[in-house]
């Protein structure tokens, strides 16, 4: 009996230190930094140039590179490769081996690619379903909207003022892309008539929104 009571007397000093903890403040959520390194298949829509494309984006923060893989609904497909010095290469393959080069576009911008940390001193708009997720929401300097998985962290989508919608379909944590298919044709650098564009804001769905994600 006597240890018993001794156990309803512990309990009883516990309980207040337990109670309050529903009273804590809760703290305002913040975005996870992208991971290094992943792989992310993404479903486009193109809302203003009332298109559709699927993504497959390579990021790579420690080689300073990222790999957009764009297949256009019923077009070709297209090579998006960003380097951290603010050079893109946007090109296609072309034809098979020794039937004709295919296209290339390259271009500078004045600043690399995204960095991890780009939602830092995002807004935090509360918790919305999505895509059949319950996501956090955040928005930035009118740009961009981003929706985070709130069990796990894993971004499911994120929206473009210009109405780019990206939809996150896999997120491989840790996936790197192999160096030789990041490598832009000879005929990038062989073209004498190509000539060197500087970058603008025009290039849907491309590099052009770098200069409000770093």
């Amino acid at each position: 009996m006597k240890v018993i009571i001794k156990l309803l007397w512990l309990t009883s000093l516990m309980l207040p230190l337990v109670t309050p903890s529903t009273e804590w403040p809760r703290s305002t959520p913040t975005p996870s930094p992208w991971p290094e390194q992943f792989h992310a298949l993404l479903y486009m829509n193109m809302t203003s140039s009332q298109t559709l494309q699927i993504t497959n984006l390579w990021y790579d923060w420690p080689r300073g590179r990222n790999v957009n893989i764009i297949q256009k609904q019923l077009g070709e497909l297209l090579y998006d490769v960003e380097w951290n010095n603010g050079t893109s290469f946007y090109y296609t393959l072309g034809a098979a081996e020794g039937e004709g080069e295919g296209t290339c576009e390259t271009m500078y911008f004045e600043v690399g690619i995204t960095r991890p940390d780009f939602l830092d001193g995002a807004n935090y708009l509360g918790t919305l379903f999505t895509d059949g997720f319950l996501c956090h929401v955040w928005e930035k300097v009118d740009f961009i909207w981003y929706y985070e998985d709130v069990l796990t962290s894993r971004p499911v989508r994120w929206d473009f003022y210009d109405g780019i919608s990206t939809h996150v379909i896999t997120f491989e944590v840790g996936a790197v892309l192999q160096d030789s298919l990041t490598q832009a044709p000879a005929y990038c650098f062989s073209r004498e008539r190509e000539k060197l564009l500087k970058a603008d804001d025009t290039k849907e769905g491309g590099g052009g929104h770098r200069y409000f994600l770093v």
